[in-house]
Parts: structure tokens; C-alpha cells; sequence
């Protein structure tokens, strides 16, 4: 939870604005690496269409999982979208290696964008950190 400093500087709507697209993002990213652990097909004609074995597949579920606790954990959440940001990276670099399309390749990057719009409209010290606007 937000210090009381911090929840002062934002309305409530942009707090829960933030809390929800945050949230929407772990159950994205909870989605995503238990996925990976249970390798349906979906994720198996996938490793096999992007060239990784099928065994680096829990490997990355359990990442997927850890960076998405570290996010969203309030001490932490920096560290997690900063971890979370590398990992869409080798989303990214792996679907352009593998010529995907053009939205398999900017998903990532979507989600990289939603990951850190939700802590930037919850936190004002991180607003001050990354302005967007002088």
C-alpha cells in the first residue's frame, strides 16, 4: 500500500485507475506464466514456431511469475515493471528474430507501455521521477 504522503498528491480516481490497470496487467502476466507451466498446445505449437525447446517453457512461466510478484508488491513495483520490461524485451527480440507479425511484435511493447502507465498515474514520486510533460 501507498504511503499516506503519496495517496494525498492524487485524486481516488486516479489511484484506483492505477490499481486496476496494474492489476489487469499481474492477471495478464499470472496468465501468461502459468501458461507456460502447463504448456497447452497454444504455448507448445508456439515454442516450436519461435524455435525454443519446449523445455525452456517453465523456465520462463517461473520468471514470468516472480517479476509479476516483485510488481506487485508496493515496495518492489518499480524493481517488477523494470524486470518485466526486460522480459517483453525477449518477447520482442524473439519475434522479430522469428519474423512474426507486425502485432505479435508490438504487443510487447503495448503491454510494457500498460505495465508502467499503471504505477505512473498511482505514483506521484514516480510522476516526478519521469514527467511527461515540463
Amino acid at each position: 500500500m501507498q504511503s499516506r504522503s503519496q495517496t494525498e498528491d492524487i485524486s481516488k480516481g486516479m489511484l484506483w485507475t492505477g490499481r486496476i490497470l496494474s492489476w489487469l496487467m499481474a492477471l495478464f502476466f499470472v496468465f501468461d506464466g502459468v501458461g507456460h507451466l502447463m504448456k497447452p498446445a497454444p504455448v507448445v505449437e508456439a515454442f516450436a514456431r519461435l524455435g525454443y525447446p519446449l523445455s525452456a517453457s517453465v523456465g520462463i512461466g517461473v520468471l514470468a511469475l516472480i517479476c509479476m510478484a516483485i510488481y506487485v508488491t508496493p515496495k518492489t513495483s518499480i524493481l517488477g515493471a523494470i524486470l518485466l520490461t526486460g522480459y517483453l524485451g525477449g518477447a520482442v527480440s524473439t519475434h522479430v528474430r522469428a519474423g512474426s507479425s507486425p502485432f505479435e511484435i508490438i504487443f510487447p511493447v503495448i503491454l510494457g507501455g500498460l505495465v508502467w502507465l499503471g504505477l505512473l498515474v498511482r505514483d506521484p514520486e514516480l510522476r516526478r521521477l519521469i514527467p511527461l510533460r515540463r
